[in-house]
């Protein structure tokens, strides 16, 4: 038996015929798998396991997705005629001179042919405003972020403006990229260590790489390939125990029962194809890929991977560029890159053979023999241009001196900051199987007259019973945070963002999903309100609280926002335990005291 690990890109070309070769069957194991690599199998799936079953069963966690949009992020802009700043993409090496004319350019040119720095500043400092806001409301440290990048230059170029927009030091975020150095160190470290907070990559951690602390992923490029898509979500759906999130999070962290998609180009709308087209090897340089060509090497994935370069190439060059490549290699490049694709073109390999290819048979054995020397005829000719070390250094010259404006004119803007509401979400298969879990416990929720009576139940019942639904729910996976959390996402404008997270909580939650509140806020408010309007109302009176009774009444107010109510033996424990417990209280209220304690069971919780 043939084990095939990431058989959605390990069973085609020279390796599918190293499987082939053995008499054995083959089993393919893939979290993405294509179209093509159902076709391999022959639709023969012996056992499927969706993402959504994942979530459910807590092997992964889902995703919640927010949306910053700016204007030249979805516009591009226009630089007029002027004295303008030019960088060299690879050395960065920067220089002014006069544009020859306009340039207008769209969203597609940006971070390659054009870099505005404000645009990526605009993302940045819009990440940092909502992240202990909006998106992690009860953190104190910046969750494990991180960040996709177009190219190795737009890499350096977020390191840096993040490194300013939140005023921290190189530790803080770092770049993790084949192209920097000690690379495999800072990430490890990403993973196993406090720093770095934020991590901009562009393939590196792209795929088949875990860091499971990510809790957020932020898109600054494109991607349109359906498979490579999700591998790069993969990386945020990992789960983490809370203690070994705390160990490189902070004690702040809290469990990871979601992470956050932030989308800055349109990745989640934007139309995905199913196959990854013509690169293949997106970590090894152009130089080492022409150095290979040299060699002689009959991998289809490297001689592929340098005509997609080389196509790439091609749409930057100006027309005297690309008949200076001309005349130095002696094929344009279009040419060039063409003869490297017709060499794996089956209907071009069989024209050059001489054989007549039937889709009903396979080949012959004497077919065969002249199919396979068409190719290597082809191989060869297409990779005679790389064996003169001049052209190889003529070609990487004409790469690393293609420039980038820099566009310190136009001034980005923010459009939208804010959650997708324009597709389902993690956030509603959360708040489906609560509601679920409330229709499975009515009658349990409604022996608790405090979730839709005014007045108060009995109270070791009413906690001992909250306690228990609240166990119920933790069983499905579910925290009272993350209630809260899916709420603001589906219905902003009902729900007061906050520190929240005590038992009590559950009570506004149930009452907010089963229509007794048209608004969600936290149980403590609720109970503030209250006791201001109940002091307002004993103070109109002849006689007033004084200073050190409200002191204590507001002590009482804070138990009761926590544990829903309060008896006199609660106040032998802390914190009344330091000024004095029951015995001062009945002091500094006498013998009404039992009377104000129940009155305030009864008002503060109305």
């Amino acid at each position: 038996m043939t084990q095939a690990d990431e058989c959605h890109r390990s069973i085609y070309n020279v390796w599918s015929q190293v499987l082939e070769y053995f008499d054995a069957f083959i089993i393919g194991l893939t979290a993405t798998p294509e179209k093509r690599t159902f076709a391999f199998f022959n639709q023969n799936v012996v056992s499927e396991y969706s993402r959504e079953k994942a979530i459910i069963d807590r092997v992964n966690v889902g995703e919640d997705i927010y949306l910053i949009n700016t204007e030249i992020t979805q516009n591009g802009a226009m630089i007029m005629k002027r004295l303008a700043e030019y960088r060299d993409r690879l050395t960065r090496a920067k220089r002014w001179r006069q544009m020859d004319e306009d340039m207008a350019y769209n969203p597609g040119m940006l971070d390659v042919d054009v870099v505005n720095p404000s645009q990526i500043r605009a993302v940045i400092q819009t990440y940092r405003d909502k992240v202990f806001t909006e998106l992690f409301p009860r953190r104190k440290n910046v969750p494990k972020t991180l960040i996709f990048a177009k190219n190795d230059s737009h890499a350096d170029d977020i390191v840096q403006i993040v490194r300013e927009v939140f005023g921290e030091g190189n530790e803080f975020c770092q770049k993790i990229t084949c192209k920097a150095k000690k690379a495999d160190e800072a990430l490890s470290n990403f993973r196993n260590q406090f720093y770095p907070r934020i991590a901009v990559t562009v393939e590196m951690i792209a795929t088949g790489t875990d860091v499971k602390p990510l809790e957020c992923l932020i898109f600054m490029r494109d991607v349109r390939s359906k498979g490579h898509y999700e591998q790069m979500l993969g990386r945020g759906t990992r789960v983490l125990k809370l203690e070994d999130l705390k160990m490189v999070s902070g004690d702040d962290a809290t469990e990871k029962d979601h992470f956050v998609v932030i989308d800055a180009v349109g990745v989640t709308k934007s139309k995905k194809t199913e196959t990854r087209p013509l690169e293949y090897k997106p970590h090894v340089s152009l130089t080492e890929l022409m150095k290979r060509a040299s060699l002689g090497t009959k991998d289809p994935e490297i001689l592929t991977s340098l005509a997609n370069r080389l196509i790439r190439l091609s749409t930057k060059l100006k027309p005297e560029e690309l008949d200076e490549f001309e005349a130095k290699v002696g094929k344009p490049i279009s040419t060039v890159a063409e003869d490297l694709l017709n060499a794996f073109d089956e209907d071009v390999v069989a024209a050059r053979a001489g054989v007549e290819l039937d889709p009903d048979r396979d080949p012959s054995p004497e077919e065969q023999v002249k199919l396979d020397a068409a190719q290597e005829e082809l191989i060869k000719e297409a990779e005679q241009p790389f064996n003169d070390p001049d052209n190889r250094d003529y070609i990487e010259d004409v790469r690393k001196k293609h420039e980038q404006i820099i566009d310190n004119v136009n001034i980005d803007s923010v459009t939208y900051a804010g959650w997708d509401k324009d597709r389902d979400s993690n956030a509603d298969q959360v708040i489906k199987s609560f509601h679920e879990f409330i229709e499975e416990n009515k009658d349990e929720i409604l022996a608790l007259r405090i979730i839709y009576d005014q007045r108060f139940a009995d109270r070791p019942m009413a906690i001992r019973k909250l306690k228990e639904l609240y166990e119920k729910l933790q069983q499905e996976h579910i925290t009272i945070e993350r209630l809260w959390d899916c709420y603001a996402i589906k219905k902003p404008d009902k729900v007061k963002r906050g520190t929240i997270g005590q038992l009590a909580d559950l009570i506004s939650i149930i009452r907010f999903e089963m229509g007794y509140a048209d608004n969600l806020q936290p149980f403590a408010d609720k109970v503030n309100y209250n006791f201001m309007q109940w002091t307002l109302k004993r103070n109109a009176g002849a006689v007033h609280f004084t200073d050190e009774q409200m002191e204590w009444l507001r002590l009482v107010k804070d138990h009761i926002a926590a544990s829903l109510s309060i008896s006199a033996d609660d106040l032998d424990y802390t914190p009344f335990d330091r000024k004095g417990g029951l015995g001062r209280f009945y002091e500094v209220f006498g013998d009404q005291y039992l009377e104000i304690l129940d009155e305030m069971n009864i008002e503060l919780v109305a």
